[in-house]
């Protein structure tokens, strides 16, 4: 089979994979698409009860939108900010099930091995013209595809980093899993039980932190027992607050202005800096241990969530010839414009095929894959990549370096 008859896999149904399927359908190119979840936007579906920053109309893609409304979508109120349910129900399904999109699509398919065929990593000979093999687990099946090129759309919800400073598990910490939630539990749905009129450690500065704190005291004000306790190890708390009413979206600042409320007022109990060194078992509880400035410092509660971002997962790609940042673990050409030591998400320079590239020809990670650990992506910058990458993988050179993305100052 010559190799430019095969599809072009790509490795996660959210919003940026299915993203890179619409463009590569109206280029005239077949997809194939890989799900580990059971449905699209999987990982979406964990914090679907959250509310999105960016209102509808920065959360959808141009060639996407063109399918859906060939075949009949009615589109939501471009200014109303969706929850990562309407998300998922309202767009990426509507979209999966598009004729266009609905044959690629292979759900509960977990792609555990990415590699060149009869081409292992050390080889150089005819290393370009192979094509990729992609190992799919289907259940209790596995199976092998072939591919001219992979975009990797994975994403990395689903590797929360571990609360131990140091970015290990803290010792304790898998053992406790029971009493550990990752991300933004629904602590006002599913998990209300779990969190109502309890003692609850929420590490984490950034803005999955403030989302689980702010749920967590509407709970408390229906369970005035519920305490809440906020780690940090950063020590300037106010600058997890962000633009406040200088945000250019309203609901992101709104977010800020009500987490300064809650500290101002003495609602949350905020430890900071604190560095988690262990966790452990005390009568039911949990006790987080940490280093502080005035010395070890135990900390008790019944329960914790870790909120302290995330990591792209590497393993399934061992076998390929990729070209990373040591620090920010996102393709080399990138890292130095996402690095949120120094970017906002508004101020990420627009970027394209030629900054996603890696040593692998015809390799990509897009979407929050390709920044790594930075916590900066946002979907537009997502759908700008994923255009670009498509235009170069059916030789329109011109349209691939065309970047263009056009977002507030305070980003989306």
């Amino acid at each position: 089979m010559a190799i430019d008859t095969l599809p072009v896999a790509i490795i996660g149904a959210g919003p940026i994979g299915l993203a890179a399927a619409a463009h590569l359908a109206a280029r005239g190119e077949t997809p194939i698409v890989f799900e580990a979840g059971t449905e699209v936007g999987a990982n979406i579906r964990t914090w679907g009860h959250v509310h999105l920053f960016s209102p509808w109309r920065w959360c959808l893609d141009k060639a996407s939108l063109a399918l859906l409304e060939q075949n009949g979508w009615q589109a939501p109120e471009l200014d109303k900010l969706p929850t990562g349910h309407d998300l998922i129900e309202r767009y990426l399904q509507p979209l999966a099930q598009t004729p266009a999109l609905r044959p690629h699509i292979h759900l509960n398919a977990r792609v555990t091995a990415v590699s060149r065929r009869r081409i292992d990593k050390m080889k150089d000979a005819g290393r370009d013209d192979a094509p990729f093999v992609l190992q799919v687990q289907t259940g209790d099946h596995e199976e092998r595809f072939l591919a001219r090129a992979v975009i990797d759309a994975s994403g990395t919800w689903n590797q929360p980093n571990p609360i131990g400073a140091d970015g290990l598990f803290a010792p304790g910490e898998r053992a406790l899993a029971a009493n550990v939630d990752y991300g933004i539990p629904d602590v006002l749905g599913k998990a209300r039980l779990n969190y109502a009129g309890k003692r609850v450690a929420v590490v984490g500065g950034g803005h999955s932190a403030i989302n689980a704190i702010l749920e967590l005291a509407d709970l408390a004000a229906d369970h005035p027992q519920t305490h809440i306790t906020w780690i940090l190890r950063k020590t300037n708390v106010a600058a997890t607050y962000g633009g406040l009413g200088d945000d250019q979206l309203p609901g992101r600042g709104l977010l800020g202005l009500r987490m300064k409320e809650l500290v101002e007022a003495n609602a949350i109990e905020v430890v900071t800096p604190f560095f988690t060194t262990r966790l452990a078992s005390a009568d039911g509880q949990v006790q987080l241990m940490g280093d502080t400035p005035q010395g070890e410092r135990v900390i008790t509660v019944d329960r914790v969530i870790g909120a302290t971002g995330a990591r792209p997962e590497l393993s399934f790609l061992r076998e390929l010839r990729l070209g990373l940042h040591p620090g920010v673990e996102a393709p080399s050409a990138i890292a130095p414009l996402i690095d949120p030591n120094i970017h906002s998400c508004g101020s990420v320079p627009p970027h394209g095929e030629r900054e996603l590239r890696h040593p692998e020809v015809n390799f990509y990670m897009v979407g929050m894959k390709s920044y790594g650990r930075a916590p900066t992506f946002v979907l537009a910058t997502g759908y700008e990549q994923v255009r670009s990458v498509v235009a170069a993988l059916v030789g329109d050179w011109d349209a691939a370096a065309d970047v263009q993305l056009d977002l507030p100052e305070t980003g989306v």
